[in-house]
């Protein structure tokens, strides 16, 4: 049977399964909500089960005493011992749906309205998960085979939209059962229904406050103003020198690592329909564009790194005046980082430069929040994204174009502790309203996303010797 034949019907089981695994409220950042989080878990385990993976098992993380959310694991071995090995990851925990009153409907009631169908998960993730299986089901059915040319895992994390706190040890853990030639990512997405794309490359995130101590208490400015060092305005200065006129980092080292994009990758973003007006209305009625001279705006959202000031505080910020010469002030930044940045470089940079600037008779510290989220990065001539872009065009029958986006996830992991290049296959919408009430997806473009990945196996097991070169 043909692949877009059998999705076509078998669209509505589709809907109806994905719709019964909406109901499962999954919130990881929600305590009173864990439970349902393994419901979810366990609901997958079964779907999978039923579709025909010979191994389905829920991994649980964590420790004993301080548990984390679970993972589900499945595999269908391909029935050729040398064809690749190929790993699907996604997640299946969603985030908070408040506030209520902006719902138009319940949020974990599937609601199919216009072609669309809601509901907090419908696009992140549950519905990019759940398109692999009916993907698989109609590459068996064309095939008549009963098992994939390519060997399949998938795994599908309880805990992404928690900041993955216990993944990269799960996949430690766990690296002999999951070692795979390929990872596939679909937690992103296109830029359009009508414009095709393949995300390359997520940027990394971390974060740091700083905080400076001048006297011991805050000051009388009229005894002591201009005589003594101001904590606020010390920290405005450092605040304010973090980018020179042209909008670049003035941390040191901060582009030592930087990926720089190639003049290919430039071309084909260029290529993209980007309406800048539009896009800095629906950026809060921002007025202008700005950042770091000599890139476009896409370039800078998703391929350059940043410094963004998050907060400051400090001083007198209540009712009336009050005239004094504060004695701390703090400050709140965050870093986005591109391939080849290492979160703690860019901290140990901050150090240094907070170090460096710091006026005499103040007192410095910086701290980091946890350890970041490192960039990662699909070179666009790797066998793995070639495979994934003949698959993408065989589904749309239009040519693909390419993406990258300013999130950030656990992507570099994945592809580090499993020595595996990543391909992105997605097919969400930026208008899908991800993280916000009246979450909804495209329902056509899921069965899109399923055709695109029941030839994927196929593109795959024919660049086989390329991927599996590295074993």
């Amino acid at each position: 049977m043909d692949v877009r034949q059998f999705i076509e019907e078998h669209a509505a089981e589709f809907f109806g399964s994905l719709g019964d695994w909406l109901a499962i409220p999954s919130i990881s950042a929600d305590p009173a909500r864990h439970a349902d989080v393994g419901r979810s878990a366990d609901w997958l385990r079964a779907y999978l089960t039923a579709t025909g993976f010979p191994a389905v098992e829920v991994w649980p993380t964590g420790e004993a005493d301080s548990p984390g959310m679970p993972a589900v694991f499945a595999e269908w071995p391909s029935g050729d011992p040398a064809a690749p090995v190929v790993l699907v990851y996604g997640h299946h925990d969603v985030q908070p749906v408040e506030p209520l009153e902006e719902w138009d409907s319940p949020p974990f009631e599937a609601v199919q309205r216009d072609g669309m169908l809601f509901g907090r998960g419908a696009s992140d993730d549950k519905g990019q998960v759940l398109f692999h299986a009916l993907g698989l089901r109609a590459s068996l059915a064309r095939s008549g085979e009963t098992a994939p040319p390519v060997t399949i895992k998938l795994l599908i994390e309880g805990e992404e939209e928690s900041g993955s706190p216990h993944f990269a040890d799960l996949l430690r853990a766990k690296r002999d059962r999951l070692a795979c030639d390929v990872v596939v990512v679909s937690d992103t997405t296109m830029w359009a229904a009508d414009v095709p794309s393949m995300c390359v490359g997520m940027r990394g995130v971390v974060d740091a406050e700083i905080s400076l101590r001048g006297p011991e208490r805050d000051l009388h400015s009229g005894s002591f103003g201009g005589a003594v060092p101001n904590a606020l305005q010390a920290m405005a200065v450092l605040l304010a020198g973090l980018h020179d006129a042209d909008g670049r980092v003035t941390v040191p080292g901060f582009y030592d690592a930087v990926l720089p994009l190639s003049d290919a990758e430039r071309e084909l973003i260029g290529r993209l329909p980007f309406d800048e007006k539009a896009w800095l209305a629906e950026a809060g009625n921002s007025r202008a564009a700005a950042g770091e001279a000599g890139y476009g705006t896409l370039e800078r959202v998703w391929a350059r790194p940043t410094a963004e000031i998050n907060g400051m505080w400090g001083g007198h910020t209540g009712a009336g005046g009050k005239t004094i010469v504060p004695a701390r002030a703090h400050a709140k930044l965050s870093f986005r980082l591109v391939a080849n940045q290492e979160p703690a470089d860019v901290i140990a940079g901050l150090r240094r430069y907070v170090a460096e600037n710091t006026p005499p008779g103040i007192e410095a510290s910086v701290t980091a929040s946890g350890g970041g989220v490192r960039p990662s990065f699909a070179p666009l001539d790797s066998p793995a994204v070639s495979a994934g872009v003949r698959a993408m065009q065989r589904a749309f029958g239009t040519e693909i174009l390419f993406t990258r986006e300013g999130g950030s996830g656990p992507e570099a992991d994945l592809a580090d502790i499993l020595a595996a290049p990543l391909v992105f296959i997605a097919v969400g919408l930026n208008a899908d309203r991800i993280h916000a009430p009246n979450e909804r997806v495209d329902m056509a473009l899921l069965l899109k996303g399923a055709e695109a990945a029941a030839y994927l196996w196929d593109e795959l097991a024919a660049a086989g010797g390329e991927l599996t070169a590295a074993r």
